[in-house]
């Protein structure tokens, strides 16, 4: 199956700022990545790295005056549902791989220290493994209200505890707070989401933000956020929380006017 992925952001800005763009399908993930396309007015030079996350990442310094930064990518996806197996078990720490002990402690917004006394009383009693994990994403599903423009750059997975209201950067962080508290490594990842297999969704395309957890020998995806396996996830970043996979990070305050995004089944093929 292919999904044409993509996104534009309109800028006003008074001077030059340094920014890095994270927008194009990472390049270990679940889909194959068949043709993109950059497009910026005026023209804005720029190079790509990765992160020490293995994100791929754009830089470049965005002009004064009213920019545009166009992406647009045909991304090949299985078509088949999040993986998923309820017999995945939880790994006592000492038994955890080196390189996901990082995913067990807390972070800038995912607080699971602050809440550590919460996550164990709600889901401590609960059998370790995939049915903890599920359990933990069915009660941030069912007791966070989703509404756009209810929290900001600054909110902790400990306000939206509090305040029970977010958007699903907001879903995803409660969950790997949680996760970590109880010792299952989390990782905060995000992406494009198309509305494959279920209805359109009213308000219009945006990035998704999801999260990761280790169970058995593997990573697993779980959507507190839409609570469901989905079809055509196209992944961008990987990282502890949303600092360190910001879809754009700007050394200075341009104006964002307007963002697009959209995540839609194709048709299109290579050579088409």
């Amino acid at each position: 199956m292919h999904v044409k992925v993509g996104c534009e952001f309109r800028y006003e800005a008074t001077w030059s700022t340094p920014a890095v763009m994270q927008v194009q399908p990472r390049p270990d993930g679940d889909h194959r990545l068949l043709k993109e396309t950059w497009q910026t007015t005026p023209h804005i030079d720029r190079h790509s790295y990765q992160d020490l996350y293995g994100n791929a990442c754009q830089r470049m310094v965005i002009p004064a005056g009213e920019p545009i930064i166009y992406y647009d990518a045909l991304v090949e996806v299985s078509g088949e549902l999040d993986a998923a197996n309820p017999d995945a078990h939880q790994l006592s720490v000492d038994a955890l791989p080196d390189e996901v002990l990082v995913y067990t402690l807390p972070s800038r917004f995912c607080l699971s220290d602050v809440l550590s006394d919460v996550a164990w009383q709600q889901f401590g009693s609960l059998q370790p493994g995939w049915s903890r994990v599920q359990a933990i994403c069915d009660w941030v599903h069912d007791n966070i209200r989703f509404q756009y423009g209810t929290s900001n750059a600054l909110t902790t997975s400990a306000d939206v505890y509090q305040q029970r209201i977010g958007v699903c950067r907001d879903f995803a962080h409660l969950a790997v707070t949680f996760c970590r508290a109880l010792n299952i490594p989390a990782r905060y990842v995000f992406g494009y989401l198309p509305d494959i297999g279920v209805p359109v969704a009213e308000e219009p395309m945006d990035f998704a933000a999801w999260m990761e957890v280790y169970l058995g020998d593997r990573w697993w995806t779980f959507d507190p956020r839409n609570n469901a396996r989905r079809i055509g996830r196209v992944l961008i970043g990987r990282g502890r929380d949303a600092l360190d996979i910001a879809m754009v990070t700007t050394y200075g305050m341009p104006r964002l006017v307007n963002m697009t995004v959209w995540a839609d089944e194709a048709t299109e093929t290579v050579g088409a």
